[in-house]
């Protein structure tokens, strides 16, 4: 009679061994922000792109520019596991730090970014809708999101075909956040422990639901960090395909904000 009280402490002492501490998110508003860029096409622009468009897609020469002003101004790309320590416990970052996303799976995000990343010694963050895994001809396969994470870039979930997190209910919980990470965990042989929302909406009902299959931290776009999960909001910076280096620049060195006291 005592055997499945024993498996069920056992289990609940595994779940709390392996469970991420509870964070600070005072701590967390109180540190200052780290630039994160986000990226998602990587083509030249089209007689068919709106102005909109091109808030997304960013032309290789600029984004090779782009990359080379981060290099030769001395920005270190830091990884999400670097970002989180910083954040929640103040560990130390290198000088000038910068993330670097890349949402949706695209191709171009391989064979474009990548050479570029490897050029200048930068890890990035992939955000990898599985949906789109080897769709068709313009976007990455599993292949290349096993090489990506063996050569030390992050993948991380960015749901199953970019369902709005707010709209998730029910079932959506187990089929596009569930499904997609042990998908990409079977894919890179390593956990994935960082979200980004599509569109960059969230909700506040939604953040616990992140926590519970944990996820370490969660990027949005550019809004309001939640005051009482900031873990989960973190803010990124799209870089925009008109920007020139010195907007960029600027955004990077006043786009972040201030420490909230």
């Amino acid at each position: 009679m005592f055997k499945p009280l024993i498996t069920l402490i056992s289990i609940s002492l595994l779940s709390f061994l392996h469970a991420e501490p509870i964070v600070n998110s005072k701590a967390v508003l109180a540190r200052k922000q780290v630039p994160v860029l986000c990226y998602h096409q990587i083509r030249n622009w089209r007689a068919s792109d709106k102005q909109k468009d091109k808030d997304y897609i960013i032309p290789p020469a600029t984004f090779k520019a782009h990359l080379k002003m981060l290099a030769d101004s001395g920005y270190h790309t830091i990884l999400p596991d670097e970002l989180y320590n910083y954040l929640t416990t103040g560990a130390p970052l290198p000088s000038k730090p910068v993330m670097l996303t890349f949402d949706d799976s695209d191709g171009d995000q391989f064979t474009v970014a990548r050479p570029e990343l490897n050029k200048y010694g930068f890890k990035g963050v992939y955000f990898i809708v599985t949906n789109n895994l080897g769709k068709n001809k313009y976007y990455m396969d599993r292949k290349q999101v096993k090489q990506l994470a063996d050569e030390g870039h992050i993948i991380a979930c960015h749901t199953r075909d970019h369902m709005s997190f707010n709209k998730l209910k029910g079932a959506d919980w187990e089929a596009q956040i569930n499904v997609p990470t042990q998908k990409l965990e079977q894919i890179t042989g390593k956990p994935v422990k960082y979200f980004a929302y599509p569109y960059g909406i969230w909700n506040t009902a939604g953040l616990p639901e992140l926590h519970q299959r944990g996820f370490k931290a969660a990027f949005q776009l550019d809004m309001p960090r939640d005051n009482k999960d900031p873990i989960m909001t973190i803010r990124r910076v799209i870089d925009c395909g008109y920007w020139s280096n010195q907007t960029l620049d600027y955004y990077i060195k006043h786009g972040f904000g201030k420490p909230v006291k």
